[in-house]
């Protein structure tokens, strides 16, 4: 039966409002998708640059988090985010001590920080940058490190250069300890305080400032036994004597500059604060160079607090004699679980340090832990090699500007602790 031509127009005109109908459903539902999508990335660009910690009056925001830790990644081999974190928090108290004392850097001297900071690894400034872009960091990211210890450094040396005096005992004294023929052994003390947290670092530091006031050789073995939570609390902080070569870098520099019952300022590790007091020096007839690299042996024990992991640690401790020994220990377990590396002295985690320092080769530590004590590392000592190429001792024009150097270092470690102590840090 044929259309006729009024059922034809009404089914065209009902065609058309179908048709609006629907492009009116799909410009409804593009918007809707449109606002989800701009709400999102809204909301990521918030999240991305939300605060992670508050530093006084200043944050630190995830962005700069994420972009620390892939700097990390590229100039250190990785970093932890708390790790990272930490790092971010002092740069802020760093950046606020100067700025209170009106102390900044100009384009030009960032620009040749940032050149001298490439050269270290025999690269341009554009080839340090292009590296780290590819790995995902920012160029504003390597300024912003870069600035902060260029300010640094500045801020120090303007506040307390004038403070660093070198006697001449001390440098008699750093002569004998690189003269052929002699050397030094030091007899200390020590104290460690936790330090998991920027608010019990905190506090510790505040302890460690008091227990520093004043001290004397009975009143720190006192605090050693109430306060450390190192295993030497028992013998009021006591450790074996060591010659003085064998100290890790910071704890050497701080201790040259010691008379007997003197403290060291607060050393900073893993996740505690360690202090030293100096309660004899003597002299030798063995030569004790500097160690400039450790070869040592970490093997990880689970359960590291309960019975079963130390009763673990004391047999393992007993049946070796070598580094090498660890490796049948360690057979058919997890790569991770057994770590032998040979380092430069400046590389080795400062609690390592400590502990390696109070070893003979063939020893052992069961002292340290990770994972917030659920992890114990055994630690054994495979080797030092020492720097056998000053046959000579230097000038003492030398030798003053290099203790120099290192007591302002130690200062600006202490004045860094003291910010800390007073700041209002908040992790978000």
């Amino acid at each position: 039966m044929g259309m006729t031509a009024n059922t034809l127009h009404r089914l065209m005109a009902r065609h058309r409002r179908t048709r609006a109908t629907t492009l009116r459903l799909f410009a409804g539902l593009w918007a809707v998708a449109m606002a989800c999508a701009l709400t999102t990335g809204a909301m990521a660009q918030q999240n991305l640059f939300s605060p992670v910690a508050h530093v006084n009056d200043s944050v630190v925001t995830r962005y700069e988090l994420n972009q620390r830790i892939a700097l990390g990644g590229v100039l250190a081999g990785g970093i932890s985010q708390e790790d990272a974190l930490n790092a971010l928090i002092d740069e802020r108290l760093r950046l606020q001590a100067a700025a209170r004392a009106g102390v900044v850097a100009s384009e030009e001297e960032i620009a040749q920080g940032i050149e001298e900071f490439a050269a270290r690894g025999s690269l341009s400034t554009q080839e340090l940058l292009d590296a780290l872009g590819r790995r995902g960091v920012a160029a504003e990211t390597l300024r912003d490190f870069v600035s902060a210890g260029l300010i640094w450094r500045t801020y120090i040396r303007a506040r307390f250069a004038s403070r660093v005096n070198v006697t001449e005992a001390e440098i008699d004294r750093a002569l004998q300890q690189v003269r052929p023929g002699g050397g030094l052994t030091v007899a200390m003390s020590e104290i460690f305080l936790p330090a998991r947290t920027p608010s019990e670092r905190a506090q510790s530091e505040r302890l460690a400032q008091r227990i520093a006031s004043n001290a004397t050789i009975g009143s720190f073995a006192a605090a050693a036994r109430q306060y450390s939570v190192a295993p030497s609390r028992t013998s009021g902080g006591r450790i074996p004597s060591a010659p003085l070569g064998n100290l890790p870098p910071p704890l050497r520099t701080a201790i040259q500059g010691l008379s007997p019952g003197e403290v060291t300022a607060p050393l900073s590790t893993q996740n505690a604060i360690g202090i030293f007091q100096l309660r004899a020096l003597s002299e030798t007839d063995t030569p004790t160079p500097d160690a400039v690299a450790i070869e040592y042996a970490a093997y990880y024990i689970a359960n590291g607090q309960d019975a079963s992991g130390l009763a673990k640690a004391a047999k393992i401790k007993a049946d070796i004699d070598t580094c090498d020994d660890l490796y049948e220990i360690a057979k058919g377990q997890p790569e991770e679980v057994l770590q032998i590396d040979t380092l430069p002295v400046g590389e080795i985690p400062n609690d390592v340090a400590f502990e390696l320092a109070k070893l003979d080769p063939g020893e052992v530590s069961t002292a340290l832990t990770r994972a917030d004590g659920a992890t114990r590392v055994l630690l054994m000592l495979c080797g030092r090699s020492y720097d056998a190429s000053d046959s000579e001792a230097p000038d003492r024009e030398a030798l003053a500007n290099n203790l120099r150097s290192s007591r302002l270092a130690s200062i600006a470690d202490s004045h860094l602790a003291e910010l800390r102590a007073d700041a209002i840090i908040l992790i978000d």
